[in-house]
């Protein structure tokens, strides 16, 4: 099969052609159809997340098609499914035990322990694999498995704020924006400074203030929700909430939190961060990706020029997100 190989981290992702997978116990053999670009790849390609599985197949956005099931596996045989960043938990520690498995110690996750979806065929535990809305193609499809799911969480852990900022309007917040203003809540958007292009789209996309993430917002937020991995915007977003306000850190890997006075977090401000995701988010958040009809940005490319997508994520040059798709005739003109 065809794949793309990280060899160790700060390299380029190597073109392979490598032995067909084979489905163990209690696994699916999946035909990969699309491939989300997250931002989490490129923390283990730039070494911020530290012990990738080497060498590596990345991805973990994963779309795909079902070619052999075990007997008794609640799938079959061409039936279209995603695979998200959770791959296994132990099921045994004290986190799995009380519905946190996302904490579980022992866990494994596709594309940084496990082999993922930036290649033609892989396989994955098929208890952790989610039956996806008919209403999405495969390249709409594939950003729900981590931008939908890890926002979806994020907007969770902010609480009932009806005022809600989002720093960083890339994969991610462009989902919960939409999940936000159906739930009636007023969103308020943050983008690199100068970046124009992205505060239209947020603004298109139902929030009704978008600006440099160095403005603070024409009055007090109830919330923040900070997907982009940039320390310094943790004070910049306790000085945007009001008292009583939660700042959540959305992201696996963020730059050094400045210092900052104490009187930003005081008038019981809260900070907490997001960490992986269970099953049950995503069972959840696909229900209401099939209820609420969410317009999923995507700009896609062939298998072969995943550098290409992972450098201009990194180069905030993404508009919505970026989707690997292994049939090159299904790639957009445009892309």
């Amino acid at each position: 099969m065809r794949a793309l190989l990280l060899d160790r981290p700060g390299a380029s992702l190597r073109p392979a052609s490598l032995p067909d997978p084979v489905a163990g116990p209690g696994q699916l053999l999946l035909r990969v159809r699309a491939c989300g670009i997250c931002r989490t790849d490129l923390h283990v390609v730039d070494g911020e997340l530290s012990h990738p599985k080497l060498p590596l197949v990345l991805g973990h956005e994963i779309v795909a098609t079902v070619e052999t099931a075990p007997p008794d596996s609640r799938f079959r045989p061409g039936d279209r499914v995603g695979v998200p960043w959770l791959g296994w938990t132990c099921g045994a520690c004290s986190y799995c035990l009380s519905g946190r498995e996302n904490l579980c110690p022992y866990a494994r996750f596709t594309g940084y322990q496990l082999d993922g979806g930036y290649a033609e065929l892989t396989v994955a535990d098929e208890r952790y694999c989610l039956p996806l809305p008919a209403g999405y193609d495969d390249a709409e499809a594939a950003p729900l498995l981590c931008a939908g799911l890890i926002g979806h969480r994020a907007l969770l852990a902010a609480g009932a704020a009806s005022r809600l900022g989002l720093y960083g309007f890339g994969a991610a917040a462009h989902l919960v924006a939409q999940v936000a203003r159906h739930e009636g809540r007023r969103v308020f958007a943050f983008t690199r400074d100068g970046d124009e292009e992205g505060q239209r789209f947020a603004r298109a996309l139902g929030a009704e203030w978008a600006g440099p993430s160095t403005s603070p917002p024409p009055e007090p937020l109830d919330a923040a929700i900070l997907f982009a991995p940039v320390g310094a915007l943790v004070p910049a977003a306790l000085r945007a909430v009001a008292p009583g306000g939660t700042v959540v850190c959305a992201g696996i890997h963020m730059s050094l939190i400045p210092s900052f006075p104490y009187e930003l977090l005081w008038g019981e401000r809260v900070v907490r961060s997001v960490a992986n995701l269970t099953r049950a988010d995503g069972e959840t958040f696909l229900r209401i990706a099939d209820r609420v009809p969410l317009q999923v940005a995507t700009e896609t490319l062939p298998l072969e020029r995943a550098n290409e997508g992972l450098a201009r994520l990194r180069a905030g040059r993404v508009h919505g997100a970026a989707v690997l798709l292994t049939d090159p005739s299904s790639v957009s003109a445009a892309s």
